[in-house]
C-alpha cells in the first residue's frame, strides 16, 4: 500500500469515528485536569506520583495541560513519603524520593525504502533502534530533572540525549498565579511543553534509514546535544508564558571548542519563547512564538562567522471527542535568514549567495479516540533559496538543482495495548526531495524513492 493511500485510509477512520462518536467533554472537566500534577515522558515520573501514564499524556510523549503544568514545576510534584531529615539542628534540609528515579526506553523497527540505497539490502531492521536510561524525577522539592542517555544502534555509541534540569517555584500576584523556574538544557526547544516545537514534534519516532533532507534551520535541531543553555522561565495566571535562554557550544567528546570544531557558536545565541493559553470551554487553544539568533563559525573559533535568524509561529488546539478521547491540531512555522560571509568568501567558496532564507511548514491532525489507539496525518514542506554551491549535486543526499526544497506526508497509526508499549506503523510519501521531483541527486533517485514504510515498537519500563 503506497504512503497516499495509508493518509486516505487513516484520514477516513479518523472522520468515520469522530463524526459517529463526537460528545462534548462535561463542563469542568477540564478545571480538574488542570488542577492535577503528573508526569512527562517516562514511567518514573509515575512511580513518583502515584498516577498513571494517561494523567500527563494523551499518549506519550504528547502532554496533557496537567502534563504540561508538571514540567513547568520543575518535574517535583511527588505521590510518595519522602525521605526527610528530622533534626533541624543538622542546618540543612533534606526531601528525598524513597525510590532512585530511573527509567528506560526500548525502540526496535524494520523500514522499507521506495527504492534501496545503492549497495545497500532494503526492509532494514534495527534492534534496537534506540535504548535509552533516564534520571527522571524530583532531586529537592524545588528542583527535578530529566536526563536521558541513548545507545544508538545504527552507530553504535552511547552518549547523552535530550536532558532539561529544573528549579522552580510559585507565588500568589496581586494580578493572578505566577509559576517560574530556571532550566539547564542541551538542545533549544527541549524545555517546551507543547508538541509543536522541534525537540517533542511529530513525528516523535523515525526512521534512521529515510534519507535526510539537505538543509534545516539552526532551531531544528542542529544544536542538539551539542550545546548547552539556560533560561529563566515563567507562566501568569495560566495564561502568559515568557521564556529567555542563552546558548553556547558544548559538544560532546571533546574537552574545549577549539580550532578543530566544527559550526562552534560566537559568543551567546539567545533563545525567546512567548505562548498565550485559554481554555474556550471544552476547547484549549495556544498561540505562540519562538526563535533564536545564532553566529557560528563553519570551522574553527576564529575569522568570520555567519549569521542565523530563526523566527517561528506555532499554535496547538485540543478538541475533546467522547470522554476519553482527543484531537489535537498542531502546527509551526519556522523561517530562517542566513548572512553568510564565511561561507561566500572562504577560498574555496561553500555558497554562492551572501545571503539565503529557508522556511519550515509543519501541519499535523491527531485524532486519539481513547489511550488504546491514536493515528496522526501531518504535511511538512520547506522551501529556500537556490545556492548551487550550498546544495550541491551527490548520489541519494545532494540536490541537482541547488535548491533545497522538500515537501511531502507523514501517516502513523499507534496502538497502544498498555500505557507504556506502542507498536505503530508510519508511513512517508514525498512529493518532492532536495528540489526536485525525478532524478533530484543528479544520479537518478526520484523523490517518491525515499518513500518509507516504518513499523516499529517503543517501550517505556
Amino acid at each position: 500500500m503506497t504512503a497516499r493511500l495509508w493518509a486516505f485510509a487513516l484520514i477516513s477512520c479518523a472522520v468515520r469515528y469522530i463524526s459517529s462518536t463526537h460528545t462534548v467533554m462535561p463542563a469542568g472537566m477540564h478545571e480538574v485536569v488542570i488542577k492535577a500534577l503528573a508526569g512527562n515522558t517516562v514511567p518514573s515520573f509515575s512511580r513518583q506520583t502515584g498516577l498513571a501514564c494517561s494523567a500527563c499524556h494523551y499518549q506519550f510523549p504528547q502532554l496533557t495541560p496537567f502534563g504540561r503544568l508538571f514540567k513547568l514545576n520543575g518535574y517535583t510534584t511527588a505521590g510518595l513519603k519522602m525521605i526527610t531529615e528530622p533534626n533541624k539542628a543538622q542546618g540543612s534540609s533534606l526531601s528525598l524520593l524513597p525510590i532512585p528515579p530511573l527509567s528506560a526506553t526500548l525502540m526496535t523497527s524494520v523500514t522499507h525504502l521506495g527504492r534501496a540505497l545503492p549497495g545497500a539490502q532494503n526492509n532494514n531492521a534495527a534492534f534496537p533502534q534506540q535504548l535509552s536510561g533516564f534520571l527522571a524525577g524530583a532531586v529537592t522539592p524545588h528542583i527535578g530533572a530529566l536526563i536521558q542517555a541513548t545507545y544508538t544502534g545504527s552507530s553504535g555509541t552511547f552518549g547523552i540525549d535530550n536532558s532539561d534540569i529544573r528549579f522552580a517555584g510559585r507565588t500568589r500576584l496581586p494580578s493572578g498565579d505566577l509559576i517560574y523556574g530556571v532550566s539547564v538544557n542541551n538542545n533549544p526547544t527541549v524545555q517546551d511543553v507543547w508538541n509543536t516545537t522541534p525537540a517533542w514534534g511529530f513525528p516523535f519516532l523515525g526512521s534512521e534509514v529515510t534519507p535526510s533532507p539537505i538543509a534545516q534551520s539552526v532551531i531544528d535541531g542542529q544544536l542538539a546535544q551539542g550545546s548547552v543553555g539556560i533560561g529563566a522561565y515563567a507562566l501568569w495566571n495560566g495564561l502568559l508564558y515568557v521564556e529567555a535562554a542563552g546558548y553556547r557550544s558544548a559538544p560532546q567528546g571533546a574537552l574545549q571548542v577549539d580550532t578543530t570544531a566544527a559550526n562552534a557558536i560566537h559568543g551567546i545565541t539567545p533563545y525567546w519563547r512567548v505562548a498565550l493559553q485559554h481554555q474556550f470551554g471544552a476547547v484549549y487553544a495556544m498561540l505562540g512564538t519562538y526563535g533564536l539568533s545564532a553566529h557560528v563559525y563553519p570551522t574553527g573559533i576564529t575569522g568570520p562567522t555567519d549569521a542565523f535568524t530563526d523566527v517561528a509561529g506555532d499554535a496547538q488546539i485540543e478538541y475533546p471527542i467522547r470522554q476519553t478521547g482527543v484531537l489535537i491540531l498542531r502546527s509551526t512555522v519556522i523561517h530562517e535568514q542566513q548572512s553568510l560571509p564565511a561561507l561566500f568568501s572562504a577560498t574555496t567558496p561553500l555558497a554562492a549567495n551572501l545571503h539565503n532564507s529557508l522556511t519550515t511548514v509543519r501541519i499535523n491532525v491527531t485524532a486519539q479516540p481513547n489511550a488504546l489507539i491514536g493515528t496522526t496525518i501531518g504535511y511538512f514542506a520547506t522551501t529556500g533559496t537556490r545556492d548551487t554551491l550550498a546544495y550541491t549535486p551527490a548520489s541519494v543526499t545532494g540536490s541537482r538543482s541547488g535548491r533545497p526544497d522538500n515537501s511531502g506526508l507523514t501517516q502513523e497509526f499507534d496502538f497502544n495495548p498498555w500505557q507504556n508499549t506502542r507498536l505503530g506503523i508510519q508511513g512517508i510519501e514525498f512529493t518532492r526531495f532536495n528540489g526536485s521531483t525525478r532524478s533530484y541527486d543528479g544520479s537518478r533517485r526520484n523523490a517518491w524513492d525515499n518513500n518509507t514504510l516504518y513499523l516499529f515498537a517503543w517501550i517505556a519500563m
